[in-house]
């Protein structure tokens, strides 16, 4: 329910009961605001919701440049594969994709590796690596999803003992004055806001790695597939 609501119920009853409660003074003070004093205040909301901000960006900086580096491939890579593959010139691919040190690459060095054996084991030995740079891309993402969906909780929660705030500030004082009430209402609404930019944050760079990391593994797949056209290829 709405806090005006509460906040007139209150002083309703109040005066029914015949409690000496002070309506609201048009212009009454409301003190000097001090951004770090609301934050000392409020420090069990504010922490978490600081560290989880942190924590956040950290992926989504960390993961990116890895995505970055994946991403990346030498010009015209599998074009050189093809022809020293068809050359018989494994040695020369393998330092290729030791250069290249891309996801695709460790892929097609495994699968040259394992030339000369059954096509089905160089297919799932592609897979395996495949498999396993997917999940090297995918690491600590889902902390930003964790982060996305908890952090309006805090917010919310942060509300909820704003609320508590103003309550209890109203019983100690008697009275319902603008600075008595101020304590509660910033605790709920920069809880509230806080809580939105970090959702915003951790919501919007879950999404864009997620859309990087399988624009990745689609090309990891495509290549894969290309590299297993070109074995099934007779050889000069």
């Amino acid at each position: 329910m709405d806090i005006l609501f509460f906040l007139q119920e209150s002083i309703t009853g109040a005066i029914q009961d015949g409690v000496g409660i002070t309506p609201p003074t048009v212009g009454a003070p409301v003190g000097n605001f001090s951004v770090m004093d609301q934050l000392m205040k409020g420090w069990y909301i504010y922490v978490p919701q600081l560290i989880m901000s942190v924590i956040a960006v950290y992926v989504i900086i960390e993961r990116t440049l890895t995505v970055g580096r994946a991403d990346k491939e030498e010009a015209n890579f599998m074009e050189k594969i093809k022809e020293y593959v068809s050359q018989g010139k494994l040695d020369s691919a393998r330092n290729l994709c030791g250069t290249s040190q891309t996801p695709v690459a460790r892929m097609i060095e495994k699968g040259i590796s394992r030339i000369g054996k059954p096509m089905e084991d160089i297919k799932k030995a592609i897979e395996n690596v495949g498999k396993l740079e997917t999940a090297k891309l995918d690491r600590n993402v889902a902390i930003l999803a964790t982060i996305a969906g908890i952090a309006p909780v805090f917010g919310f929660l942060g509300t909820v003992f704003g609320v508590i705030v103003i309550f209890r500030d109203i019983a100690e004082a008697g009275s319902l004055q603008i600075g008595t009430v101020s304590e509660g209402l910033y605790l709920k609404m920069i809880s509230s806001a806080v809580g939105l930019i970090v959702f915003m944050i951790a919501y919007v760079g879950y999404n864009t790695l997620v859309t990087r990391i399988n624009k990745v593994v689609n090309k990891m797949e495509a290549n894969a597939v290309e590299f297993m056209d070109i074995l099934e290829q007779p050889t000069h």
